[in-house]
């Protein structure tokens, strides 16, 4: 089985190719520059490094959300629009379970912190059995004190990793009660390996959509979108 990812939920751009337990191929930039200039060039320099055809992949696997609007509208339209060319399908990939899924394997609780601004975070919290998932809390946008409570609540030691910590490490060192530990930089932002080996197990569970099915989960309205609805609360 052989699984493209696409992961621009952030500032990071990246793309894989994975197949039966092996990652081929994955290319991942962060830095300052839009995904509309990096996604499609990126694929087609890595399909081209590993000698293979875009026609021979079995599904495309994209995170899906929440993130980035901007970034998130580009690596949809890029999912859909390779899925029509190709005629393949979806497989729609939370990236907060992406993002968790990059410690695969570890024994602490995880927990996932996405900046979402305004003293926000996109986050959950999981713990693996092996390889296995658990989905403690599916992902979700809450105010970086409900989060913490929550992993002060469990007991246990917990990792952290994501953009997020960067913003909310001085909050953690004041409140967070219980043992923690920061991801070390190679695993600890958005990759698209984790997005494809995810929809690998997906794929194999019958979760797919079509292109024209798929949409982000945004979890919050933009900030355009709630500058409108708060005018219209005032008028």
């Amino acid at each position: 089985m052989r699984i493209l990812g696409i992961e621009s939920s952030s500032l990071v751009a990246s793309t894989a190719i994975y197949e039966d337990g092996i990652t081929m191929a994955e290319y991942t930039v962060d830095f300052k520059m839009t995904h509309s200039q990096t996604l499609l060039p990126m694929i087609d320099e890595m399909v081209k490094l590993v000698g293979i055809d875009l026609n021979t992949i079995d599904a495309i696997a994209v995170a899906a959300g929440p993130g980035s609007f901007t970034g998130l509208r580009i690596g949809s339209a890029t999912a859909k629009g390779l899925g029509l060319a190709l005629g393949k399908p979806l497989i729609h990939i939370p990236t907060v379970d992406a993002l968790a899924y990059n410690l695969a394997g570890n024994r602490d609780i995880i927990c996932p912190l996405m900046d979402a601004r305004r003293n926000q975070t996109y986050t959950g919290l999981y713990r693996f059995d092996g390889n296995q998932m658990e989905i403690i809390k599916p992902q979700c946008a809450v105010g970086i004190d409900e989060i913490i409570a929550e992993v002060n609540k469990l007991g246990q030691a917990v990792v952290f990793l994501g953009d997020g910590v960067a913003v909310f490490e001085t909050y953690i060192h004041e409140n967070c009660t219980v043992p923690y530990t920061f991801a070390p930089a190679h695993v600890n932002k958005q990759r698209a390996g984790a997005v494809a080996a995810l929809g690998e197990i997906y794929y194999t569970e019958g979760k797919t959509e079509t292109a024209e099915e798929h949409k982000p989960d945004y979890l919050r309205l933009s900030q355009a979108e709630r500058e409108r609805l708060e005018g219209e609360q005032k008028k």
